[in-house]
């Protein structure tokens, strides 16, 4: 019997193919979808790795035997996945494995209007019913089976997304687009058709092999040669999107990454722009720069846990405009609080294209303090470094230092803060730190490191 305690996480399935799952595997995770969600349709896509069109027709198969109906979008990006789900209003599957190398893949799912499905909202279900599948044989098949239709939605996504950001005035931009041989080839040129944007392509080509960089643009060594591009072309800006292209990092004229809480504030302000008052929410570990803009342009900021789950509920739940993560993960209420990094993207390019300074000048004003970025530490008792290090803090607190555990442990001064949470997979600690100076954000990512590496 399969081990699925090590390929379904905390919000989808996830691990090497055929090594941890294959296709049989991925057609008692379709027939288990259909039986949890109770939907008499759904919807399903797929990247471009070399495993994904088996599992996910497989994965199809499985659905129809129980008498779903499925529509098959072919390949996709993750959020037009989500697009296909909220337009249809029908659950979804997606078939990536987003960034990871190309031996891996996985399933992403989503109720109707792309609500998020995790482990409390379905995926427990999932695994329970896959495992005791797996045991006893496959489900009885319904006595009239589904049927299996295409469709193509790339044209409607582009047209959708197009509808929420007026670019139509904007001045000539050149762009320079990494895609990582990821889902941004098969998507961007759909997108961009027709907008004054001159187009710099690197690695459109659909390759799940990744040949040229890993498709993860968070890992600075993933983005250097977009960086060199932007300089060496004289390009006003730079995007580059990770595998399944839900996610969109910026780097401005000069080459140099713009910060993902950057972008939040930059987008949140636009955002309030066409909704005043509204609220936006931003995860423990975005600058302190988010709220604050948010306040400036009227708005309410809500902090919360990191995770597309947690945001995606609180989203649902106060009616927010839009919501943000240190990961350059962004969420659109007009996007059934789903996260597209190509919609932040044309955001980026409408407040560029809309005004006449350079991009780096544009965000001075939304990056504000000195961040340390992510740093991890592998250590063997995460537990006990955590609470070494909340002993450290917790016995100052006359000196104005503030301390909580909305998600790990964040630690508040009047000049820095830093969030220290442990992996849910790995026997890692993350650290971020922030200050008002360089000098700070270094010295207290020190102090921190030097506790949690004892």
């Amino acid at each position: 019997m399969p081990d699925l305690s090590q390929i379904v996480k905390a919000y989808d399935v996830r691990g090497v193919v055929p090594d941890q799952w294959d296709e049989p595997l991925s057609e008692l995770f379709g027939a288990a979808f259909a039986r949890v969600t109770g939907a008499a349709a759904l919807v399903v896509g797929h990247d471009m790795r070399p495993s994904s069109p088996g599992l996910s027709r497989a994965f199809a198969r499985g659905a129809a035997s129980l008498g779903v109906d499925v529509t098959e979008i072919g390949l996709c990006s993750t959020d037009q996945l989500y697009f296909a789900s909220g337009h249809l209003d029908l659950p979804g599957a997606m078939f990536t494995a987003s960034h990871n190398p190309a031996q891996y893949n996985g399933i992403k799912m989503c109720r109707a209007g792309a609500a998020p499905v995790g482990q409390d909202t379905g995926l427990a279900d999932i695994r329970a019913l896959v495992e005791e599948w797996a045991e006893t044989g496959a489900p009885e098949p319904a006595a009239d089976p589904g049927t299996i239709t295409q469709r193509d939605v790339l044209t409607d996504y582009a047209a959708h997304l197009r509808s929420l950001v007026d670019l139509t005035a904007i001045r000539p931009l050149k762009v320079v687009v990494d895609a990582g041989n990821g889902m941004g080839g098969h998507t961007v040129p759909t997108v961009f058709d027709g907008l004054p944007l001159e187009l710099d392509a690197l690695y459109f080509e659909l390759d799940g092999t990744f040949p040229h960089h890993e498709a993860n643009p968070l890992d600075p060594k993933n983005i250097v040669d977009l960086q060199a591009r932007v300089r060496e072309t004289g390009a006003d800006l730079g995007l580059a999107f990770d595998g399944d292209a839900d996610r969109c990092f910026v780097v401005d004229e000069r080459g140099e990454p713009v910060a993902p809480s950057a972008i939040t504030a930059l987008v949140a302000a636009r955002e309030l722009a066409k909704h005043p008052g509204g609220t936006i929410i931003h995860n423990c570990i975005t600058s302190w720069s988010v709220p604050e803009v948010v306040k400036e342009n009227g708005g309410t900021p809500i902090r919360t846990r990191v995770g597309h789950s947690f945001i995606k509920a609180e989203m649902a739940r106060t009616g927010a405009i839009f919501g943000g993560e240190h990961s350059a993960h962004y969420y659109f209420r007009d996007f059934w609080n789903a996260d597209t990094g190509m919609l932040a993207a044309l955001h980026v390019l409408a407040a560029l294209g809309g005004q006449q300074q350079p991009l780096s000048h544009l965000v001075e004003s939304y990056d504000r303090y000195a961040a340390s970025g992510e740093i991890n530490s592998t250590v063997a008792d995460q537990t006990g470094r955590m609470e070494a290090v909340k002993a450290a803090y917790e016995g100052r607190k006359d000196e104005g230092i503030e301390l909580d555990e909305l998600d790990g442990l964040t630690i508040t001064s009047a000049d820095w803060w830093f969030n220290l949470r442990p992996s849910n997979t790995e026997p890692l600690l993350r650290l971020n730190v922030e200050a008002r100076d360089r000098q700070t954000a270094d010295r207290v990512r020190d102090e921190v490191l030097a506790q949690v590496r004892a």
